[in-house]
């Protein structure tokens, strides 16, 4: 993970506003927003603990990134793949993977 995403995923899990580079960090109440290049890429909610994906308008390679950073952090059995330039969201818990829609919702689920 680089440098950038962890210092994201540290404002994220502070609840701190922070900006670095081209990614921002902004928090209102219970949701906590990013952004990468100004184009909204997730939210996360921590009243719920629901993280929304978004691709900004941009699937690129550093889009992705990001996006696998937050999931490293808030939903780890979870991870952004690409496959002839299509992106899927996969779930290392049952392997499923299902083709990413912009507005996704992905939540961590109990193991208990």
């Amino acid at each position: 993970m680089r440098k950038i995403e962890e210092q994201m995923n540290t404002a994220i899990r502070y609840r701190r506003n922070w900006a670095g580079s081209n990614t921002m960090v902004r928090v209102y109440k219970e949701v906590v927003e990013v952004f990468l290049h100004g184009n909204h890429i997730a939210s996360v909610d921590t009243a719920t603990n629901d993280l929304t994906l978004f691709d900004g308008g941009w699937r690129s390679v550093t889009t992705k990134s990001r996006l696998n950073a937050l999931l490293n952090e808030f939903v780890p059995s979870m991870r952004l793949n690409q496959k002839n330039w299509a992106w899927f969201l996969s779930d290392e818990l049952d392997g499923s993977a299902v083709p990413f829609v912009s507005g996704m919702t992905v939540w961590e689920q109990s193991t208990e």
